[in-house]
């Protein structure tokens, strides 16, 4: 099994910028993020293979945040510029035994504690 402890949630104008990271202990799996507002199901947001050679973003988020992962840290990290208000929602940390490009949360073996994400407008 794998523990994931996010970081880097907060509070930004929109337009603004944030970098989420997820620090990994145990074995190395694929990983991702999802996010989830109050009465609305999680949603996929970002995955990467293990080796950090497949990602996949939704398309609601394509183009304005990336995904990227340091196998020497065992971290995961996701960039996210030019936020919009309604990107607001918690965003967990997952972990996959196997990759995909759209996983659902069934997929997920582990998920971090969510970190939250405000944009105002």
């Amino acid at each position: 099994q794998v523990q994931l402890v996010e970081s880097g949630g907060g509070l930004v104008q929109a337009g603004g910028s944030l970098r989420l990271s997820c620090a990994a202990s145990g074995r190395t799996m694929s990983m991702g993020w999802f996010r989830q507002v109050p009465g609305k199901e999680r949603e996929f947001v970002a995955s990467i293979s293990w080796g950090g050679g497949r990602t996949s973003t939704a398309d609601s988020v394509k183009g304005r945040f990336t995904i990227s992962r340091d196998a020497a840290k065992n971290t995961m990290y996701l960039q996210m510029n030019s936020l919009k208000p309604e990107d607001t929602a918690v965003y967990y940390c997952a972990a996959f035994t196997v990759y995909s490009s759209n996983p659902s949360p069934r997929d997920v073996a582990s998920w971090g504690q969510g970190t939250q994400v405000t944009v105002s407008s």
